[in-house]
């Protein structure tokens, strides 16, 4: 208990850090921004505490199952967090802004091709707009969709090195997804993969579908490339972020889906062997 207690605040902490990055590091923009963010990042510590330190699960999915959640909390934390520092390079620049700065100049460059995601985030911009803000929103946007190909690739390497998520040990699949019920009707295999192909096709269509949907609005992200950093960071991030999370997800149901079909031949093959089922 006071190890699950002690887990629990532990990450409460590091969640509460994550939100309160950018608010640490770059320049005030208004007087309320320092409340709302305390509010904000209280909550998801809360959230995050009660959840880790309950015993029946709610809302976070794959709890008992590392490190699915590892790699997601550490790719959107060094992408807050390097966004951070090129934000923070325009008005205190230093030599790890700057070299921050150059390099997801770099990437962003390299990733803005015809058709990219990048390319589209760049293309919401009006004509007029300024050559620096698309410049920074390029870096942004190419640093940011970096790292979530990265994380993508480490889960996937580490599902398959460590066979993921048994790892000699049974897998609760009502704590690990306690937004799936497997009693709603239908084979729980067929469900799983079902959402399994949804999460993923959806997850490499949205970098694409999001700049199309918010194309009709560019005139707000003139402003919020020049006034509000804050506003900028987390847009990006989570433009990256959440792609590659349902990516995740995906893959883990799949994942999921094999073991169970795994586990029914099995058992198949035992009743077999005892004589309890024909072959």
């Amino acid at each position: 208990m006071i190890s699950r207690l002690a887990g629990a605040a532990l990450r409460a902490i590091f969640v509460v850090l994550l939100i309160a990055t950018p608010t640490l590091l770059l320049p005030a923009e208004s007087p309320d921004t320092a409340q709302i963010v305390t509010l904000v990042a209280l909550f998801a510590g809360g959230l995050v505490l009660f959840e880790y330190a309950s015993f029946y699960p709610s809302l976070i999915e794959f709890r008992d199952a590392p490190p699915f959640n590892r790699v997601r909390f550490l790719s959107l934390f060094c992408t807050i967090f390097l966004l951070t520092l090129i934000l923070r390079g325009r008005t205190d620049p230093t030599t790890l802004t700057q070299f921050a700065t150059a390099v997801g100049g770099l990437i962003g460059y390299a990733i803005d091709f015809p058709y990219s995601p990048v390319r589209l985030v760049v293309s919401m911009f009006p004509a007029e707009s300024d050559p620096a803000n698309i410049a920074l929103v390029r870096t942004a946007a190419g640093l940011s969709y970096l790292i979530s190909l990265i994380s993508l690739a480490i889960f996937t390497i580490m599902l398959r090195l460590q066979g993921w998520p048994a790892r000699g040990r049974s897998f609760n699949v009502w704590v690990n997804l306690p937004t799936f019920d497997p009693t709603a009707g239908g084979d729980v295999v067929q469900r799983l993969i079902r959402d399994a192909r949804f999460n993923i096709s959806l997850g490499f269509l949205l970098p694409f579908l999001t700049p199309l949907a918010v194309k009709s609005a560019a005139d707000l992200f003139e402003p919020m490339a020049t006034y509000s950093s804050q506003t900028l960071i987390w847009t990006v991030a989570t433009w990256a972020f959440l792609p590659a999370s349902l990516f995740m997800r995906g893959i883990a149901m799949g994942r999921i889906a094999d073991m169970i079909r795994e586990q029914r031949r099995q058992s198949y093959e035992l009743a077999v062997a005892n004589g309890l089922a024909h072959a």
